[in-house]
């Protein structure tokens, strides 16, 4: 079977889609990728596409501006392409926004995976992951999911660990990033070490200074000499960050292309990064990291898909701040961790040969692995692993993957997830309230399917509890994930009762694996 794979996003989400693409040519499927035009470098790098077909979404947009018609146009050249060089025969499209389920469902009709539309041109998932994966975009905080097996399950596959392996570069490549490093280091360099300064926004950036004061003990100890990596725009950073260091560095920041990048990286011992599509970079190509998670930005749903990588984040209770919500502290996580912390950890690592439990002043410190069911997982190295948010993540990633693949949710391996008396008690009376909505709701769908006055009440139990879990710090993701579930079964009774007795099921669970610490 034909299938091609549309990521419309970043590069970073292009190059989380390779495990998928992996899987899907491991069935036996020819299957090509479908991604922005300017990130066709990043797609090269997919060992298993069979074909690259780069959209040219900036001319698209650029159309828009004009005449709409020339616009639509194109946008059906590029179908009639894609038709004519590749011919798929489904569609697996991991982005959720309109524009790519409509050329979803243009490319292949119904013959969608992930994010598409109906015949009557509303919003559709082929599955409760893909749900869940548009759901949990606006609370990552509450996502226990990294995004490489959301990826995984909104295409279908996943039932086993993953595996991130991009393209390495080739002969010629390596041996150019080798000769530019070597002639721009100082005569005494050990080994290098990567950093990438940059980030998508500023408040997610570490201090350009603190980065220098890493690479200057890096060098004063270790001679290893610190790599400055980052695109054209992040320029600035660079001058920053030697204006504060006292040691040499090769600074590449604007001077690389994807597969230079990629060259360059695989010269490297260890990348200290913020969040950032260069720190999947690395991961796909086996590279070890020390990451740093600021602002919005939190380790769980984003780490690096890699055994081994350590992720530090601010040791502060307001990370990771929410989306789309001003900081009333000045953005101070981007202080939170010092330079200190970072340094240790990093000359630790060069001793040991690995990251390991032990002091992180300022920092919760994440060392990323794999749990029993192959999904990406975090472990605490510095004591944070029994605090609240972590206990409920570790429950969530193990009930909430059961409800999703529809298993048994009254399966029960016996372990209990302690939390402190003040987040356990209101959780609790939540998780009573919802099983109380539930039943409601169960008794007045019947009802409301013979008696139309019984319908307002049914839809005030259903607003009621949407609103429960929505305005809940631990169940938001729940509350947008019931919303579009249940208004997609309202059609069908029985497929509706079926779905408000499977989330009774699962509030059940959820309380049943909770106890007060």
């Amino acid at each position: 079977m034909k299938i091609l794979l549309q990521n419309l996003t970043r590069f970073g989400d292009l190059l989380q889609s390779q495990p998928t693409l992996a899987e899907l040519a491991g069935q036996g499927h020819e299957v090509a990728v479908a991604c922005l035009e300017n990130f066709a470098g990043a797609a090269a790098l997919l060992p298993e596409a069979a074909a690259l077909l780069p959209l040219p979404g900036a001319r698209f947009l650029a159309g828009l501006d004009g005449d709409w018609h020339g616009a639509l146009a194109a946008v059906d050249a590029y179908v009639g392409r894609v038709a004519r060089e590749f011919g798929p025969d489904i569609v697996v499209n991991l982005t959720p926004a309109l524009s790519a389920r409509l050329l979803a469902r243009r490319l292949c009709g119904d013959a969608v995976r992930g994010f598409s539309l109906d015949a009557h041109g509303f919003r559709h998932e082929s599955s409760a992951w893909a749900t869940f994966l548009e759901a949990s975009s606006a609370n990552r905080g509450l996502s226990p999911f990294n995004v490489v097996d959301l990826f995984r399950k909104a295409a279908g596959v996943g039932a086993g660990p993953g595996r991130f392996a991009l393209k390495r570069p080739a002969g010629e490549a390596l041996d150019a990033a080798a000769a530019r490093l070597a002639a721009a280091a100082p005569a005494d360099a050990a080994f290098f070490v990567g950093m990438q300064l940059g980030a998508s926004a500023a408040a997610r950036q570490w201090p350009s200074a603190s980065f220098a004061a890493v690479g200057d003990a890096l060098y004063a100890r270790l001679r290893a000499v610190p790599v400055l990596l980052g695109g054209p725009g992040e320029k600035e950073l660079a001058q920053h960050y030697r204006a504060a260091s006292a040691a040499p560095c090769v600074d590449l920041i604007g001077q690389t292309d994807l597969p230079g990048l990629a060259a360059t990286l695989a010269h490297v011992r260890l990348l200290v990064t913020n969040d950032t599509g260069t720190l999947h970079l690395a991961a796909g190509l086996g590279v070890p990291s020390l990451s740093l998670f600021l602002a919005t930005a939190q380790p769980f749903d984003t780490g690096p898909y890699r055994e081994g990588c350590l992720c530090l984040e601010p040791d502060m209770p307001c990370h990771p701040c929410p989306f789309g919500v001003p900081c009333p502290i000045g953005h101070a996580c981007r202080e939170a961790v010092p330079a200190q912390t970072v340094t240790d950890a990093v000359l630790d690592f060069f001793a040991r040969g690995a990251f390991a439990p032990g002091l992180y002043p300022g920092a919760r410190a994440w060392l990323s692995g794999f749990d029993v069911s192959g999904f990406m997982d975090m472990t605490s190295l510095s004591g944070h692993g029994s605090e609240p948010r972590a206990v409920w993540l570790r429950l969530t990633r193990q009930v909430l993957r059961q409800f999703l693949d529809e298993e048994d949710l009254a399966a029960d391996d016996g372990e209990r997830f302690p939390l402190p008396a003040a987040v356990y008690d209101p959780l609790r009376e939540i998780l009573g309230q919802s099983a109380e909505l539930l039943r409601l709701l169960a008794g007045q769908a019947g009802l409301a399917a013979r008696n139309a006055a019984m319908k307002d009440r049914f839809l005030g139990t259903w607003e009621r509890l949407r609103g429960l879990w929505t305005a809940s710090p631990h169940l938001g993701v729940l509350g947008r994930l019931w919303m579009e579930e249940a208004q997609r079964q309202a059609a069908d009774l029985d497929s509706l009762l079926a779905r408000i007795a499977r989330y009774a099921a699962l509030v059940v669970a959820l309380s049943g694996r909770l106890e007060r610490a």
